[in-house]
């Protein structure tokens, strides 16, 4: 790791001891509606103020009922998106599996000179364990510093988060809160027309002169549709409710895992590069005082192996190849199948040739019941005319 890339490391760690101590709140609120009855004097006077809101001879004010409530924690929400709206997607964990896999990409059994090389390395001339290794070693720092580097812009990034996730949460809760009003005002507003408006309308509309009540019945008929409709919205602020309860907790556990994948990039960056920079560098100068020269045995070990390896084959294909041999044009146990299965068709095909049968026959005698019936009320009607 670079010295600019270790300097910028370290002063992170005050970032992520600053977001560690931070105890993130109860994520659990109270799920319980006060009603307008049971509502003391300010929350009442609240209650009623979102209830005036509300004008029964206006659609538009049912429908949009409560949504200024969302409308700040919208804001939030967007100006959250609108961060992270062009990134990809898990660039932190992207970047620590980059890391991983540079690393990975020594592996140890390669730093033994003494290991026995495959007989297809043999037989290509592949280069020497230590060869191929001082070959990556040469573009390795310069991985590990732009990995590094691209572990603390994530860093900060996901430390600006969790503030930001913090905001968050707490507009949710006023979200929350907001929405019971909302219901309560909704519910007493509901309880007002059912005890008072709509009783009231149906009394005038029976009072009024004939002439006037077709058009007083329908004023009544617009104020029960209202009425539904604001039944309906109010559920629906309920279900929204509901869901915006569930997504508390979800923000806390968002937070969490951010603040655990922090904690773990700044120990990658801190602890564990560094480490592996320097087992590397032991195991480059432990390669480097080794010396092996096995070429003959090596030439010998092939030979052997190919042998073994095409007798062993050799074995395996004729087993494969006599057992093919020896099978029947058909396995009985298929044939078997194919009649097992032949025959039930048979016997299914009867069973619902009988049962069509059956079915029609009375479809037949229902059709015959429902002439008569049709007929006898026919002449039913015919007598009934000339006697009126």
């Amino acid at each position: 790791m670079s010295d600019i890339v270790r300097e910028k490391a370290t002063q992170s760690v005050a970032l992520v001891e600053e977001v560690n101590a931070l105890v993130l709140a109860d994520p659990s609120p109270a799920d319980a509606i006060v009603s307008l009855e049971k509502a003391d004097g300010p929350m009442s006077n609240e209650i009623k103020s979102r209830m005036a809101e509300i004008d029964m001879n206006e659609t538009q004010s049912i429908i949009s009922f409560g949504s200024a409530a969302q409308a700040e924690l919208q804001e939030i929400s967007q100006a959250m998106l609108q961060d992270v709206r062009n990134k990809d997607v898990g660039p932190a964990g992207d970047s620590l599996r980059n890391i991983v896999t540079t690393i990975r990409g020594f592996s140890v059994s390669e730093l033994d000179v003494r290991r026995e090389r495959s007989w297809w390395e043999r037989l290509l001339g592949r280069a020497a364990p230590f060869a191929k290794f001082t070959a990556k070693f040469e573009k390795v720092q310069g991985q590990i510093d732009r990995v590094t580097d691209e572990l603390l812009t994530h860093e900060h990034t996901l430390l600006k988060d969790i503030k930001s996730l913090d905001m968050l949460y707490e507009k949710t809760l006023q979200f929350y809160d907001e929405l019971a009003l909302y219901i309560a005002a909704g519910e007493a507003k509901l309880a007002e027309l059912d005890g008072t408006d709509i009783p009231a309308k149906e009394a005038a509309v029976k009072a009024a002169p004939e002439d006037d009540q077709v058009i007083m019945a329908q004023e009544l008929r617009d104020m029960r549709a209202a009425r539904d409709d604001l039944e309906r919205r109010v559920h629906d602020l309920k279900l929204t409710r509901q869901v915006t309860m569930q997504s508390l907790p979800s923000i806390r556990l968002v937070q969490e895992n951010d603040k655990s994948l922090v904690t773990k990039i700044n120990s990658t960056l801190v602890n564990t590069v560094p480490l592996w920079e320097t087992q590397l560098a032991q195991a480059v100068t432990i390669q480097r005082s080794r010396e092996a020269a096995v070429a003959v045995r090596e030439a010998n070990d092939l030979t052997n192996e190919l042998l073994t390896s095409n007798a062993k084959n050799l074995r395996e294909s004729n087993k494969i190849i006599r057992t093919e041999m020896e099978r029947g044009v058909f396995d009985i146990e298929a044939v078997k199948q194919a009649n097992a299965d032949l025959i039930g068709t048979i016997q299914e095909s009867l069973q619902i040739a009988d049962e069509g049968k059956a079915k029609r026959a009375a479809a037949e005698k229902e059709l015959e019941e429902m002439e008569a019936n049709l007929r006898d009320t026919l002449a039913s009607a015919s007598a009934a005319k000339p006697a009126a």
